[in-house]
C-alpha cells in the first residue's frame, strides 16, 4: 500500500465493514492482497441488524482455523424451530437431522462477529481496516473504476486501487453511483424489532401467527429478541394505537413476555425495519464488484443475510484472490463470482418469496377465521426427514461454500 496524506493506493479497496466486507477483508489480506475496508462508523456497535450464525458460516470458520476462539465468544445455539400457525403447533426445522460438522444456529450480536474478524485480521501485513472511513463517491477512468472518494475525520480522502469491492448493504453508496439496474421484488411486510428482559423460563416455540398478526420471538439467554411482522407501510397505523396496546398485544401472542412487558416504555425502544428484497442483474463494471446486500437484498425470513453475504465473500477470494496478488482482473474474472453465486441467491430469494406468499401473507390478512398450517407445513411436521431437509436448505443453503483462496506463507505473528 502507498499512502500520502490525501491519497492511498492498494490492490483491492471493500466498501463497507459488514459480514461480507469484514470476511472478503479477511480472506484477501489472509492471501496477500493489499487490501483496504472502509467502514464509515467508529465502531460495529449497531442494534437489530443480522446476528444468526448459521451452520455454513461455522463451517467456514472451521476451516479458517478460527472456530474455537469463535465459539468462545458468548452466545445462544437453536437446534429446532417450532411455531404455532393458529393453535396448531409444527416443528419444521431440525438441524440436527443433517449433516452439518455443527447442527446448530449460532446467535452472536454482529459486532462480535465484525470484532472478531478485525482483531483476527490484524496479523495480516497486507489487511488494513479504516473505521469513521465513509465513501461519498466512486473515481472513474473513462468507463473503467479505479477509486473511491471518502471522507475521513481528518479530512476526504482517495483510495486508488485496481478493484473496489461494494459490501456496503441495501442502501449502498457505491451501487447507484455505479447506475447498476436494481429488480425491486415486492415484500408485503416490516418488521418492529424489539427486546424483552426474560428470566429463567423459555420455550422453544419460533414464531407465532395469528389472523393479522405474526411474532417473533428469540431466547438469547438474559432476554428475548423479538420482531412484531406488520403489513407493508403500516406502520403509523399500529403505532396510532399507543403503545399501550401494542404492549397488550404482544403479551397476548406470546404470555411468557408478560411479565416484562413493561420493557417497552416508549415507541423509541421499537425499532422499523422496512424489508426489501431486490438483486441487481449486473454485479460489475470494470474495476467494480458488488456482493452480499450490495448485490442482492434479502428478506429476514430464515435469517439468512449473515450467511449468504458470508458465502459471497468466500466465493469472490475463491476466484480472484490469486489473480488480484498478480494485478488487476478482467470483467470476465468479475463475472465468474455473479455466475457462481447467482443460483444460490436466486433460490433463497425464491424460497423467501414463497414463505412471504404462502405463510405471512395469509397471516397478516384481516378477518377472524382461524388459521389452518399449509399443507407442505403439516407433511413437514409429521415428517422428521423432511423437517432435516428443511433445516439443511436453511442452515447449509444452496451449493455452500469453502474456503479455497490460499494462504501466504509469511504473515506477522497472531
Amino acid at each position: 500500500m502507498v499512502t500520502d496524506t490525501n491519497r492511498l493506493t492498494t490492490r483491492c479497496c471493500i466498501v463497507g465493514g459488514g459480514p461480507a466486507g469484514m470476511m472478503l477483508g479477511y480472506l484477501l489480506g489472509r492471501a496477500g492482497v493489499d487490501t483496504v475496508v472502509l467502514e464509515k462508523h467508529a465502531d460495529f456497535f449497531r442494534d437489530f441488524r443480522g446476528d444468526t450464525v448459521h451452520p455454513s458460516t461455522l463451517q467456514v470458520m472451521d476451516e479458517l482455523g478460527l472456530i474455537d476462539d469463535f465459539l468462545k465468544i458468548k452466545h445462544d445455539r437453536i437446534a429446532r424451530m417450532d411455531g404455532y400457525f393458529g393453535q396448531h403447533k409444527l416443528r419444521i426445522v431440525d438441524i440436527t437431522r443433517t449433516s452439518a460438522k455443527y447442527p446448530f444456529i449460532a446467535f452472536m450480536p454482529q459486532w462480535d462477529f465484525l470484532n472478531f474478524l478485525r482483531d483476527k485480521g490484524q496479523r495480516f501485513p497486507h489487511l488494513k481496516v479504516m473505521m469513521k472511513t465513509e465513501a461519498t463517491d466512486l473515481v472513474w477512468s473513462g468507463a473503467q473504476v479505479v477509486g473511491v472518494k471518502a471522507t475521513t475525520e481528518q479530512g476526504p480522502i482517495e483510495i486508488r486501487a485496481d478493484l473496489i469491492v461494494a459490501c456496503d448493504g441495501r442502501h449502498s453508496v457505491v451501487r447507484p453511483a455505479a447506475k447498476l439496474e436494481v429488480e425491486d421484488i415486492a415484500a408485503p411486510m416490516d418488521i418492529l424489532w424489539f427486546r424483552i428482559a426474560k428470566g429463567p423460563e423459555t420455550e422453544s416455540v419460533f414464531a407465532r401467527l395469528e389472523p393479522g398478526k405474526m411474532m417473533v420471538t428469540i431466547d438469547r439467554g438474559d432476554y428475548w429478541q423479538c420482531a412484531y411482522v406488520i403489513a407493508k407501510n403500516h406502520f403509523d397505523e399500529v403505532k396510532g394505537r399507543g403503545i399501550d396496546a401494542f404492549r397488550t398485544e404482544v403479551s397476548r401472542l406470546a404470555p411468557i413476555l408478560a411479565a416484562h412487558i413493561d420493557d417497552l416504555k416508549s415507541w423509541d425502544d421499537v425499532k422499523l425495519l422496512t424489508v426489501a428484497i431486490n438483486r441487481l442483474t449486473r454485479w460489475h463494471l470494470l474495476g467494480l464488484l458488488c456482493i452480499g446486500d450490495a448485490a442482492h437484498a434479502m428478506s429476514p425470513v430464515g435469517g439468512v443475510g449473515v450467511n449468504i453475504a458470508v458465502q459471497d465473500a468466500v466465493a469472490t477470494a475463491n476466484l480472484l484472490a490469486a489473480k488480484l496478488q498478480k494485478g488487476p482482473v478482467s470483467e470476465a474474472d468479475l463475472d465468474t463470482v455473479r455466475q457462481r453465486r447467482e443460483f444460490p441467491m436466486r433460490a433463497t430469494q425464491a424460497m423467501q418469496v414463497m414463505m412471504q406468499n404462502n405463510i405471512i401473507s395469509r397471516a397478516l390478512a384481516p378477518g377472524d377465521k382461524p388459521l389452518t398450517p399449509p399443507f407442505f407445513m403439516r407433511v413437514v411436521n409429521a415428517f422428521p426427514l423432511l423437517q432435516g431437509l428443511a433445516a439443511r436448505f436453511l442452515a447449509i443453503g444452496v451449493r455452500p461454500e469453502h474456503v479455497q483462496s490460499p494462504e501466504a506463507k509469511t504473515q506477522s505473528t497472531p
